[in-house]
């Protein structure tokens, strides 16, 4: 999607053809984990049961965010799951999460704290650190569990008429028994872009939280009655003080830190010099391939997580992997 007419030789599309040259692709985090969701047997209890109760299902345990996990003997990185006969005993706090190609089920359980293992061979994760060493399947399922377990914690209580809720819909609905209404996790679009110009540079900025020489692509949340390439438009304005003229939609990436949707973009800038509040950003620069490698190979710039949306975005303007980095 664009804002303006195609342009042959816009900025914006030469990061597209860069890009698709390089093979950089543009998401992390979850991919295409073949897991199916099942969202229509989620109010059938009896086929829930079923479910649970089936020898081939597994399950694993996710608590303030993270989940157990733990390397396998020929070196991968694997959620730590088992039987549901052998799952700590939860009804209420048990979610649903979907079926792979193989039939098998899988459920979540919310839990106060991670259980104990004996064999001091698994450790807690979390999704920044977790995203980066799983499968593509195991990604996919403890996004979705600690999306759910964000959600549940934080809306407990009926925003009508403030009575307590219960779950339903193996996770994916809370019910008010005083009044009743139905309450649906929680997501919360954002728009994050990398501002490219004329010269193929792109604009990076760091808020004034991060750690001494983090740069990253700008975003905000999208605002109420706003379309996604308005809070693109908007949010490079606010933030660095520069006019975009092109937006193009890249991809998407879940964030449940605790219930984002960053949605991607590449924009191109109308105007060039950068100006910043001092606030929420301290500095926003223009940087060209060659002064962004030597920045980062100097330390005097840190890039963004390789796990995250923003650091495959920068990587797809830049046409190779970033180096390793970590919030």
């Amino acid at each position: 999607m664009r804002t303006t007419p195609d342009t042959p030789d816009s900025a914006v599309q030469n990061v597209v053809r860069a890009a698709a040259r390089s093979g950089v692709q543009p998401v992390a985090l979850t991919g295409t984990g073949g897991i199916d969701r099942d969202a229509g047997h989620r109010l059938d209890e009896a086929w829930l049961g079923a479910a649970w109760s089936h020898p081939t299902t597994r399950v694993f345990v996710v608590s303030g965010g993270q989940a157990l996990i733990e390397e396998t003997a020929d070196g991968r990185t694997e959620l730590v799951m088992m039987p549901s006969f052998d799952a700590p005993l939860t009804e209420a706090h048990r979610y649903f999460l979907g079926t792979d190609a193989e039939g098998v089920r899988y459920f979540a359980l919310q839990k106060d704290s991670l259980p104990g293992r004996m064999d001091e061979v698994a450790r807690p994760a979390g999704l920044r650190e977790a995203a980066a060493l799983l499968s593509e399947r195991d990604n996919e399922l403890l996004v979705h569990a600690v999306a759910l377990e964000n959600w549940q914690r934080l809306h407990r209580f009926c925003s009508r008429c403030g009575e307590r809720t219960v779950i339903a819909a193996a996770g994916h609905i809370r019910r008010c028994p005083a009044c009743g209404a139905e309450h649906y996790p929680r997501t919360d679009p954002a728009v994050i872009m990398l501002v490219v110009d004329e010269e193929d540079r792109a604009l990076l900025g760091r808020q004034v939280h991060w750690p001494k020489g983090r740069f990253s692509t700008l975003a905000g949340f999208v605002e109420p009655g706003e379309s996604i390439e308005q809070a693109v438009i908007r949010e490079v304005a606010e933030e660095a003080g520069v006019a975009v003229a092109e937006v193009e939609y890249v991809a998407s990436q879940p964030w449940p830190f605790p219930s984002s949707l960053m949605l991607g973009f590449f924009a191109r800038a109308a105007t060039s010099e950068p100006q910043v509040d001092g606030e929420e950003i301290e500095e926003a620069r223009w940087f060209s391939r060659e002064e962004l490698r030597e920045a980062m190979e100097s330390g005097e710039v840190l890039p963004p997580a390789g796990v995250s949306i923003a650091a495959r975005l920068i990587e797809m303007w830049y046409g190779k992997p970033l180096a390793a980095a970590s919030w």
